[in-house]
């Protein structure tokens, strides 16, 4: 019997690393949002599963036993739709929840609850960067009036979805210096993210706090009625347990 590892975070790729040096059988899921992911040390497949009726035909075919679900914490409607199928089939499922990033002296944070709610707040004529991904982007549409500069990982396949944005190719990670120098050269007057948790990513932040840029923090949705754990060594016991 296997565990499904639902990966795509840096937390999930420590998992797996730990899960492959106690030689648990698991395989790893992602969703195949980003080109040329980093491979992870355990078997991987890429790429929806056809919706639910798809979901549990795998889980049946793959021999599944337990699923530990390490997803981005702002990939809801994968999260809630796993934990609803486990728990309706009885397969233990466990949710990574890595902690949420807190406020810190000299930063200048505003909690919105979606993405449409930024214009309220953001004046006309800003500079704004977003990084917050493509997925949720149309959201902004009615930033409309200001520059929006939204940073990817891949180049983008179709055009910016409203006036006035543009598309800023990168890589992570990103250090501070650099966050610093690249915010300051573009003249960013604010900042938006969704409150994802971590420290790779954290950079973004303290460079804004150093420079004096409010920040707009994207509050996350719930976590399914299900056990949760923010330790990477406890999902990694856990799974082994299993």
């Amino acid at each position: 019997m296997t565990v499904l590892l639902l990966a795509g975070t840096g937390d999930a790729r420590l998992i797996a690393e730990g899960l492959a040096h106690r030689g648990v059988a698991v395989i790893a899921s992602l969703a195949g949002v980003t080109q040329r992911a980093r491979p992870l040390p355990v078997p991987t497949r890429c790429g929806g599963f056809g919706g639910q009726a798809g979901f549990e035909a795998w889980l049946d075919s793959a021999g599944i036993a337990a699923v530990l679900d390490a997803t981005h914490p702002f990939a809801e409607r994968i999260t809630r739709r796993t934990a609803q199928v486990c728990a309706v089939r009885g397969i233990p499922y466990l949710y990574h929840l890595r902690p949420a990033w807190q406020p810190e002296e000299g930063d200048d944070w505003r909690e919105i609850a979606r993405e449409e709610e930024a214009a309220a707040l953001i004046p006309p004529g800003s500079t704004v960067f977003l990084g917050t991904g493509r997925q949720t982007l149309h959201r902004f549409a009615n930033l409309q009036g200001r520059r929006v500069i939204c940073r990817q990982i891949d180049p983008p396949t179709a055009p910016f979805p409203f006036d006035g944005g543009e598309f800023l190719i990168g890589r992570p990670p990103f250090s501070v210096p650099r966050e610093r120098d690249l915010f300051a050269a573009l003249g960013i007057d604010w900042i938006v993210v969704k409150n994802a948790g971590g420290e790779a990513s954290r950079t973004k932040l303290t460079a804004a706090r150093e420079l004096g840029i409010p920040v707009l923090m994207i509050r996350r949705p719930p976590p399914p009625d299900a056990p949760v754990t923010d330790s990477v060594d406890a999902a990694i016991a856990w799974a082994a347990r299993q």
